[in-house]
C-alpha cells in the first residue's frame, strides 16, 4: 500500500519530472557511441576502435586533474551560495583549472613516450586530451549550475544541441563521401573535440551572462574549493581505474583487437549508466533538499524509496540484458559480434554503480569527500587485482567480471561508511511501528 502511494506521488512530482528530463537528454548526450555503433563497425577496424576507445581512458584519467576535480565544490557552493560570494568562488575556481591544466600538459610531455607505450594512443594526438579535458571541466560547471537551480530544461537543450554537434562532425569527419576517404579514428576524435571546445566556449558566455564571473583573487576560496576538490581526485581516479583500466590491461595482454570488440559491448551495457545517472541527477535535489528538513518521516521514506530503486535497476538490467540479445546480430557489423558476452555483466555493474549513487550522496552532503576518496580509490586496487588475474584466466570476458565485482564492492563500501556518518534508518523494519 506504502509504495503505491509513493508511486502516484512520485509519477506527479517534480522529481520525476526533471528525471524525466534529465533521462532522455542525458541518453541523447551519451548515446552517440550507440549511434555511431552501426556506422563506426562497419566502417572502422577492431584496432581503430580500439584507439578511439583509449582515447576516452585517457580523458578519463587526465581529467581529474585539469580541474583538480574543483567542479563538485561550484556545485556544493552554489546549494550555499548565501554563504558565499559565488562569482569570486567560481571566478577562482577557474583559475586553478588553468594553472592545473598547464601542470598537467607539462607531465603530459615529459613521459609521452612512456604513456604511448602502455595505452597505444599516440602521443602526436595527446593535445587533443588536453584540449578536450579542459573544456569539459568548463562544460560541466554550467551543467552542474543548472542542476542545483533544477533548471532541467535548460540543462536538457544544451546537452542536446552538443550531441548534434558532436554526432554530426564525427559522420562528417569518419563517412568516405566521393573522392574524400575519410579521417579513420581520426575523425571521430576530431568530433569529439571540436565540439567540446564550441560547447565550452557556449558555456562559459553563458556563465558570464549569468553574471557568475567577477575577478577578485581569494585564497580563501582557492584554499575552500582544493579542500573539497583534492580529496575527490582519488575518488575521480579510482572511478576511472574501475570503469577503464580494463581496457589497458586488455590492450597489453590481448592487443587493440580485443579492446575494441570488448569496447563496443561495455559500450552497450553503460546505457544502464546513462538510465541510473540522470536518475541520480534529479534526485540530488531532492534528497538534499529533504536532509535539511532533518524529519525523521522524510528520511524513512527515503530508505523506502532506495530499496525499491534497488530491486527496479536489477529487474531492468535482467530486460535490457535479454532485449540486446535479440537485436544485437542486426545492430553490430559481423567484425564486432563477439561483443554480445560482456553486455550482460557490464549492465549488472553499473546497476551496482547506480546503487552506489544512492548511498554515497549522504557522504557528500556533509563534505566529508575523503570517505569517498576511500571507497573508491580501494575499489581500484580490487579491481586493478582482479582484472589482472581475471583476464589471464578467463580471456577477455575476465575483464567484464572484474568491473562488476568491483562496482558490488564499492556499493557495499559506500554503504558502510554512509551509515556511519549519516545515520539513515536502514533497519526501519525492524521496528514496532513504521511510517
Amino acid at each position: 500500500m506504502f509504495y503505491s502511494k509513493l508511486l502516484d506521488k512520485l509519477l506527479k512530482s517534480k522529481l520525476f519530472k526533471n528525471s524525466a528530463i534529465y533521462t532522455i537528454t542525458n541518453v541523447l548526450n551519451k548515446s552517440i557511441p550507440f549511434l555511431l555503433i552501426p556506422i563506426l563497425t562497419r566502417y572502422l577496424s577492431t584496432e581503430s576502435y580500439g584507439i578511439i576507445a583509449m582515447f576516452t581512458v585517457l580523458v578519463g584519467f587526465v581529467g581529474p586533474f585539469t580541474g583538480l576535480s574543483i567542479h563538485g565544490a561550484v556545485q556544493l557552493k552554489y546549494y550555499k551560495k548565501e554563504e558565499t560570494d559565488f562569482p569570486v568562488y567560481l571566478t577562482n575556481s577557474l583559475l586553478v583549472l588553468i594553472c592545473s591544466t598547464t601542470i598537467t600538459s607539462i607531465f603530459i610531455y615529459l613521459f609521452a613516450n612512456q604513456i604511448e607505450s602502455l595505452s597505444g594512443f599516440p602521443k602526436t594526438w595527446f593535445w587533443s586530451i588536453v584540449l578536450f579535458s579542459f573544456f569539459q571541466f568548463i562544460y560541466f560547471v554550467l551543467l552542474f549550475i543548472w542542476q542545483a537551480k533544477q533548471s532541467a530544461f535548460n540543462y536538457g537543450i544544451y546537452q542536446i544541441l552538443t550531441t548534434i554537434l558532436n554526432f554530426g562532425l564525427s559522420l562528417l569527419l569518419v563517412i568516405p563521401i566521393g573522392n574524400y576517404n575519410g579521417f579513420d579514428w581520426q575523425g571521430r576524435i576530431l568530433g569529439q573535440v571540436i565540439s567540446m571546445i564550441l560547447s565550452g566556449l557556449v558555456a562559459l558566455y553563458i556563465i558570464y551572462k549569468y553574471n557568475f564571473i567577477k575577478f577578485k583573487f581569494n585564497k580563501q576560496y582557492i584554499r575552500d574549493a582544493l579542500r573539497i576538490g583534492l580529496p575527490m581526485i582519488p575518488h575521480a581516479f579510482g572511478a576511472i581505474v574501475v570503469t577503464m583500466v580494463d581496457r589497458f590491461f586488455i590492450t597489453n595482454i590481448k592487443g587493440l583487437h580485443e579492446t575494441g570488440i570488448y569496447t563496443l559491448g561495455f559500450q552497450i551495457g553503460m546505457i544502464i549508466m546513462l538510465i541510473q545517472d540522470a536518475f541520480n541527477m534529479a534526485y540530488v535535489p531532492y534528497l538534499f533538499e529533504k536532509l535539511k528538513k532533518g524529519d525523521e518521516n522524510d528520511k524513512i521514506r527515503l530508505v523506502k524509496f532506495t530499496y525499491l530503486y534497488f530491486l527496479a535497476i536489477i529487474i531492468i538490467v535482467f530486460i535490457f540484458s535479454y532485449i540486446v540479445s535479440l537485436v544485437f546480430p542486426y545492430f553490430v557489423g559481423e567484425k564486432f559480434t563477439n561483443s554480445l558476452p560482456f553486455v550482460f555483466w557490464i549492465a549488472l555493474g553499473f546497476a551496482f554503480n547506480g546503487m552506489y549513487k544512492m548511498v554515497v550522496n549522504y557522504i557528500f552532503y556533509i563534505e566529508k569527500t575523503y570517505l569517498i576518496a576511500v571507497v573508491t580509490f580501494s575499489t581500484a586496487i580490487v579491481n586493478v587485482i582482479l582484472c589482472y588475474f581475471l583476464i589471464n584466466h578467463f580471456g577477455t570476458i575476465g575483464a567484464a567480471y572484474s568491473s562488476c565485482i568491483s562496482w558490488f564492492v564499492c556499493f557495499l563500501l559506500a554503504w558502510s561508511f554512509s551509515a556511519k556518518v549519516y545515520p539513515m534508518p536502514w533497519l526501519y523494519f525492524l521496528r514496532k511501528t513504521n511510517v
